[in-house]
């Protein structure tokens, strides 16, 4: 059961109200963000769940004008031009302004709780049809890919178009100038590195964009006998360890722009330019996204001469961390698996295969972002744990 209020009062000349709850604890609301969020229908749209009040109309020093306990789930005020605004208590609980309640709430929206992992990697596997069809398993699915990063699908149909529907699952998927899906093959004229039956180095796809794919999916229709082993690497707990065991490559690695390009025809005609540093930050100093691609980094480099050397320095520390052996995991995709995994966090690599005048490895590929994927985690959740 939700908390009752044992009390309210105004504080600081009515700057603030401060709510007393029934187990003891307190909560202390700042009255400009009460005015902000009155929930009533000439400020709030509930249809929407949107703000209609303006912000111009906001008055940014408003005090409250009185204060009530309508009872004990909820409390009223008055403002000063006689508007009046309700608020719940469980509302009011949910978004109280302690440092512990937010960052329990931000944990509860964003999920940043992260399972990292090396070659010790157990893959986490999920039957395709149990996902597609049952909501439990699709949300294990999703939060098990939000925290460590990696799932395997199992026992998918051997042919194109299966992850449409996965698409479909989840929302929709990320079209690019490779297409909705896209074929990785060995083929004539390669415009990709990844269409050739050459080794791939440890890399996310497309650093080349301002706002890479989140997520990614690869799906084996044909498979190789001979090589072809695919590579993933937590790039996450990669830099961690590049962090303590040399700052000055993290710092080089986390504050450097890099260019990167990519030029050809696919989808349609494309052209694109963009600068990432290979380990983004967030304010805590923490990698957030990792932004490299060997093949697709520029010649361009725009940064002074004298600091190229030290970069690449760096890089080849961070680069021989990904492919030691300690934290690489090597496996190989039968045909009808799926697999899925954070494009901002995991890089993939593959084995070299020999090459023959008939296809002999055919995967399809697609992308999700986050974005699409952390709605459907939401939603599933609520409908899985009955949760408002």
């Amino acid at each position: 059961m939700s908390l009752g209020i044992q009390k309210v009062e105004a504080l600081d000349t009515g700057h603030f109200i401060r709510v007393e709850w029934e187990d003891g604890s307190e909560s202390c609301y700042p009255c400009v963000w009460l005015r902000d969020n009155c929930q009533c229908p000439l400020c709030f749209l509930p249809s929407a769940g949107a703000r209609r009040l303006l912000f111009e109309d906001l008055d940014v020093n408003i005090v409250l004008k009185e204060v009530a306990l309508a009872d004990r789930k909820k409390i009223s005020i008055t403002w000063p031009d006689e508007h009046a605004s309700e608020y719940e208590a469980e509302w009011l609980k949910k978004r109280c302004f302690s440092e512990k309640a937010r960052a329990e709430l931000q944990a509860d929206l964003f999920l940043p709780e992260r399972h990292y992992w090396g070659s010790d990697l157990q893959l986490p596997k999920i039957p395709f049809e149990e996902i597609l069809h049952n909501d439990e398993s699709a949300y294990k699915w999703l939060c098990t890919l939000k925290k460590v990063g990696i799932v395997l699908l199992t026992g998918a149909a051997t042919r194109q178009g299966e992850l449409i529907k996965l698409g479909q699952r989840i929302g929709f998927l990320r079209l690019t100038f490779y297409g909705q899906t896209w074929q990785v093959q060995d083929k004539a004229d390669a415009n990709n590195v990844a269409y050739t039956n050459g080794k791939l180095c440890f890399h996310t796809d497309y650093p080349v964009l301002h706002h890479p794919p989140g997520v990614q999916f690869l799906h084996c229709i044909k498979q190789t006998a001979a090589g072809g082993e695919s590579e993933v690497v937590d790039g996450f707990h990669v830099s961690n360890k590049l962090k303590k065991q040399n700052p000055e490559a993290y710092q080089i690695l986390s504050s450097t722009a890099v260019d990167y390009t990519d030029v050809g025809v696919d989808y349609c005609d494309f052209a694109v330019h963009c600068k990432q540093r290979i380990i983004d930050i967030d304010s805590r100093g923490q990698a957030v996204r990792i932004n490299y691609n060997n093949a697709t980094r520029d010649t361009v480099f725009d940064i002074p001469a004298e600091k190229v050397r030290l970069f690449y320095a760096a890089l080849k520390e961070f680069n021989d961390l990904l492919n030691s052996t300690e934290h690489k995991f090597t496996y190989k995709l039968k045909p009808g698996d799926i697999v899925t995994f954070d494009n901002w966090r995991v890089l993939h690599g593959r084995q070299s295969y020999p090459s023959r005048s008939a296809v002999s490895r055919h995967l399809e590929g697609a992308y999700a972002d986050w974005d699409v994927v952390m709605s459907r985690l939401r939603l599933l959740r609520k409908r899985v744990l009955n949760r408002d």
